[in-house]
């Protein structure tokens, strides 16, 4: 692989942080699990970066995500596992080998299509690389966020049958879900069973959202960024009063709330 001359660049000063004698002591002394907490952070920025529509910000950010992938690869090879261009050809190989409409002699017509291909191809690859049982579930990675994970538990359990037949059925779920935290709160249940209940309520409302086609970890960032929205106009409202939110009740507060809801509205 040859690389371009900026990526060339980007390599030779990973290779250079990461010099045992002149390089910089932070960088030499990270491995792969003290650095995955940031590459997850890069990743959810360039989330960011989209969700506000900042181009600048989103190139700045894609280039912090493939510093912690060229910051990854550079460990990989120092320990004599792989080398970037190995990650590279890896992943050209896959999406070659996952695109035949493309790449080869088949035809798919739509992205319905390419889905169910695909998951098909996903499935033989997981089939090769798992010993003993194979599972429909196998390979989603229990470090997703917990939305993200359950959505894609969910799909996986769809494709082979086991779903909802209306996505009206999961309310019925919900409510189900609902009562049954209501009881363990009413018979003061402990932590453990409070949260058993509460994750069961998230999961069938995640259903919810895989069934409507919404994906959950936007709907969630959205609904987020519209409470912090109206809750620093609310703030705005009440310093215009010369109070703050310490200083006010729930009653007043409630009041300045719908009233940023009407605003908006």
């Amino acid at each position: 692989m040859t690389e371009t001359p900026n990526l060339q660049r980007i390599l030779d000063i990973m290779a250079r942080l990461r010099d045992p004698k002149h390089g910089c002591p932070w960088d030499r002394e990270q491995n792969f699990a003290t650095i995955a907490p940031y590459t997850i952070e890069e990743a959810y920025e360039v989330a960011d970066a989209i969700e506000k529509r900042d181009m600048a910000a989103l190139k700045d950010e894609l280039g912090d995500l493939l510093f912690q992938v060229v910051f990854h690869a550079r460990m990989a090879e120092e320990q004599g596992s792989f080398k970037f261009d190995d990650v590279a050809a890896a992943i050209s190989d896959k999406m070659i080998r996952r695109h035949p409409h493309v790449f080869g002699d088949e035809e798919i017509r739509s992205p319905a299509q390419q889905t169910v291909a695909w998951e098909a191809q996903k499935a033989v690859e997981r089939s090769a690389a798992v010993q003993g049982t194979v599972s429909a579930l196998d390979g989603v990675s229990v470090a997703l966020p917990a939305l993200t994970r359950a959505l894609k538990l969910q799909r996986r359990a769809a494709r082979v049958g086991f779903d909802w037949v209306h996505a009206w059925d999961i309310f019925a779920k919900i409510e189900e879900e609902i009562a049954e935290l209501q009881d363990e709160i009413d018979q003061e249940a402990p932590i453990d069973r409070l949260e058993d209940e509460l994750g069961d309520l998230l999961f069938a409302v995640t259903n919810l959202a895989r069934r409507l086609e919404v994906d959950p970890e936007t709907a969630l960032r959205r609904g987020t960024s519209k409470f912090e929205r109206r809750f620093k106009r609310v703030e705005e409202l009440l310093l215009a009063q010369g109070k703050s939110p310490e200083a006010s009740n729930l009653d007043e507060m409630e009041t300045l709330w719908q009233e940023v809801k009407s605003e908006e509205a």
